[in-house]
This record gives C-alpha cells, sequence and structure tokens, in this order.
C-alpha cells in the first residue's frame, strides 16, 4: 500500500489530480464553515438532537447541517433525485428507460434531467426545513431564523439550493479532472472531516480525569471504543470485497481458456450499499416530521413511541424496512433477466444450467440467498448505534457503526482501485513508447 502511494506521486499526471482534487475538497470544506444568511447556527445543533434524517443530513454534509452553513443540503438532493430517476427508468416511465438504454447520450439526457430535479428537491427541502426551522418543529426549538418571514425563507432557501448546485459543479470538476467519483469524494471529505472531533467528543465524553482510577476505567472503554470501531471497519471491508463467484464456460472454441483457468460471474454480498438504510431512515422519520408541522395530540405523541428509533418497537420496524429495502434495491441493481440475456448473447452459460429462464432462475436464486447475507450485515451496522446504549452504559451521543462506516471505506476502496488502475495503464503506455 505504501509503495503504491509513492508510486502514484512519483506520476506527474496522477499527481496533479491529487493535488486539484484536494484543492476543490479545501473549497468545499471553507464553504461548510461560512454560516447562511440570518441564522442563528447556535441553536441548531440542539435542534437536530435525536433526529434521524437531519442527522442522516448532517452525517452527509459533512457536519454542514448543524451549522447550517450555505452547503448544508450537501449533495443530498442530487442523490434523491438520482435515486427517484433510477427507479423510474426502471420500465416505469418509457421516455426515462428509453433514455437509459441508448447508451452515453441518453446518460447524458438523464444526468441533465437529475440536475433539474434536484434543483427542485433541494429547494423545496430546504424551505420547509428553513420553516420547520423556525417554528420550533424540531424538539421545539425555535428563532433560528432572524427576522423570519416568507421573503426571509425564499432568500435563505435559493441560498442553500445554490451551494447544493455549486457543489455538483465542484464535483463534476473532481471528475473530469481530479481523480474521479466526485460526488462520492465530497460526500466522504465530509463525512471523513468530522471523525476526529467524533473521537475528541468520545474520549471527554468517558475519560473522567477526577481520579487516577476513573481516569482509567475511562481509559480502558475509550480503548475498547477504538478497538471496536476498527473491527466495524475491517468487517466493512470484508462485506464490500466478499462476492459469490459462479463458474461460467464459453461455447466458442475461440473464446475458451485453458482447461484449469475458470472464468466467474460475480455478484456481490452487499449490492445495495446503504441505499435501503437511508431509504428506511427517510421513511421512520418522515411521519414524525410532518406531525411536527402540527400541534401535539395523541396521534403524534403515538407515533413518536412507535416510530422513535430509541425504542424496541420503532427499531424492529426500521430492522423490517432494511430487509425489505435490500431485497427490493437488489434485485433492482442486479437484473437476473439481463444477466441470462447478456450471458446468452456473449455464447456464455453456467454449467449443468440451462441458457434462457433457467439461468434467469438459478441467478435469481443465488441473488437471493447471498441477499440475505447482505441484508443481516446492513441490519447489523445500523442498528447497533441504537442498540448498544441500550444493552451497555454508553451515553447515546456515543456512536458505534452506522451508514458513515459503509460509505467511507466504500469510496475508499473504490477510489484506490480506479488510481491504481490509472497507474497501471501509465506504466503500459510507457512500456509500449520505449
Amino acid at each position: 500500500m505504501i509503495q503504491t502511494c509513492i508510486n502514484l506521486f512519483k506520476n506527474k499526471e496522477i499527481r496533479n489530480k491529487i493535488f486539484f482534487t484536494l484543492a476543490m475538497l479545501f473549497i468545499y470544506r471553507l464553504g461548510s464553515a461560512i454560516p447562511a444568511p440570518r441564522v442563528n447556527a447556535s441553536l441548531i445543533t440542539s435542534a437536530i438532537a435525536d433526529n434521524s434524517i437531519l442527522s442522516m443530513m448532517n452525517l452527509l454534509g459533512g457536519g454542514a447541517l448543524e451549522k447550517l452553513s450555505i452547503f448544508a443540503l450537501g449533495v443530498g438532493p442530487y442523490i434523491t433525485a438520482s435515486i427517484i430517476i433510477q427507479l423510474l427508468s426502471m420500465d416505469v416511465i418509457p421516455a426515462l428507460t428509453e433514455m437509459a438504454k441508448s447508451g452515453q447520450t441518453g446518460r447524458m439526457k438523464l444526468d441533465k434531467i437529475t440536475r433539474y430535479l434536484a434543483v427542485v428537491l433541494a429547494f423545496i427541502q430546504s424551505g420547509t426545513m428553513i420553516w420547520a426551522f423556525d417554528n420550533g418543529a424540531f424538539n421545539g426549538v425555535s428563532g433560528i431564523i432572524e427576522g423570519g418571514n416568507l421573503a426571509v425563507y425564499l432568500y435563505v432557501a435559493t441560498v442553500l439550493t445554490a451551494g447544493t448546485m455549486f457543489l455538483l459543479w465542484i464535483g463534476d470538476r473532481i471528475s473530469q479532472k481530479g481523480i474521479g467519483n466526485g460526488v462520492s469524494i465530497i460526500i466522504f471529505a465530509g463525512i471523513v472531516a468530522n471523525i476526529p472531533f467524533t473521537f475528541s467528543q468520545v474520549y471527554t465524553t468517558l475519560v473522567d480525569t477526577s481520579s487516577n482510577t476513573a481516569m482509567f476505567n475511562g481509559l480502558l472503554t475509550f480503548a475498547m471504543y477504538v478497538i471496536m470501531y476498527l473491527l466495524i471497519i475491517v468487517l466493512v471491508v470484508f462485506m464490500q470485497l466478499a462476492v459469490r463467484k459462479i463458474p461460467i464456460q464459453y461455447t466458442s472454441s475461440s473464446m475458451q481458456r485453458g482447461r484449469q483457468e475458470l472464468n466467474y460471474l460475480p455478484l456481490k454480498i452487499n449490492s445495495a450499499s446503504v441505499i435501503p438504510v437511508i431509504f428506511a431512515g427517510a421513511i421512520m422519520t418522515a411521519p414524525i416530521t410532518v406531525a411536527s408541522f402540527f400541534p401535539a395530540n395523541e396521534f403524534t405523541t403515538f407515533l413518536n413511541n412507535v416510530l422513535s428509533l430509541q425504542k424496541p418497537v420503532g427499531l424492529c420496524i426500521y430492522g423490517v424496512l432494511i430487509v425489505l429495502f435490500t431485497f427490493f434495491y437488489t434485485n433492482l441493481q442486479v437484473d437476473p433477466s439481463k444477466i441470462a440475456e447478456n450471458l446468452g448473447k456473449s455464447g456464455t452459460y453456467i454449467p449443468g444450467i440451462r441458457p434462457g429462464n433457467e439461468t434467469k432462475e438459478y441467478v435469481s436464486k443465488v441473488l437471493n440467498r447471498i441477499t440475505v447475507l447482505g441484508a443481516a450485515f446492513l441490519l447489523f451496522i445500523a442498528l447497533l448505534p441504537y442498540v448498544l446504549p441500550m444493552v451497555t452504559s454508553l451515553p447515546s451521543s456515543i456512536s458505534v457503526g452506522g451508514t458513515g462506516i459503509i460509505i467511507v471505506v466504500g469510496v475508499a476502496m473504490e477510489t484506490m482501485s480506479s488510481l491504481k488502475g490509472q497507474l497501471t495503464q501509465k506504466q503500459y503506455r510507457g512500456f509500449i513508447h520505449k
């Protein structure tokens, strides 16, 4: 790994891409510290406390929401728009389906539609959020917007929407002139930027310096926390790399390999990534958020009790939703029908399985089986931050696991793999030119 990093910086073109990416991320982090106009940022932290969807937005935005900065929404609206367009292009809207099948030109049109939708979602989301913040919809904290009226709400919402679109522009620059995966790199940088503060906060909470005994016990607990954190990272890396290899063979003699060399169709254990957790969290918190706009009554109290992630009933519902969305999104991402069709077109078959419908059923059966493991993994990572405070003496402010680790590890591995590919390509070019 160290030698790979050295080789990356030795290559002038890749080194320039890395420095350009770091410069773009510096602009992003600088903007994350600039508060939006007419905002009392000191009240935001208490307003978003114990609200899962706001905490998720704050996580994806690199802590920008708790300051209500100009980048408070992050790239969340674009991610939401991408998921919506992707779902609608799955034979729901014929025009979008046709674009999805039209190659590069169709993908460019879909991306343009996604960005237009992101603008609309960002404006609606920011406007609603600003109104809710100012009227005490979250934890009863109000007066966050100075001189709050309709004109001020629209003004702040426009600034936040512009901030989101500027972040997308930065992501495009990173994709074109940097190391690639611009939007993912922005999310990655935001989460990583909060990690030192998180560990500092955990240390302050756990380590009591009033006496030597209390300090020793606190340091021991903190060390166990760090070890658990590292073990979870190892688990996430393992699950990101885990695949189920289905052996395949070619019918064409010109494409056959040696008998000792096997070919495989790899199916990832966790094909859905972190999307099911985001979906489940949004569904759990949406009714509570909407109900908070209305005066408190028995129904709102019932919703808060049933859907709260700090209570066993809410956690059970949350877990069921994660499992259901994992199977749903995995079957959208990996279509057994298309796999069977592509295998048939390329003259490839699975040994012992007939091409066509039998291949489709076999792939579907294997996919459903490995998705059970993927769903269990997501369930463990997503529920761990809520379950630990219930069964241990750890305070609820200290979280272990969560979706942030999955995002960080996934983006880091994908980016490193891309850089290694670019480095190998440069080395082959140099060898050929010599």
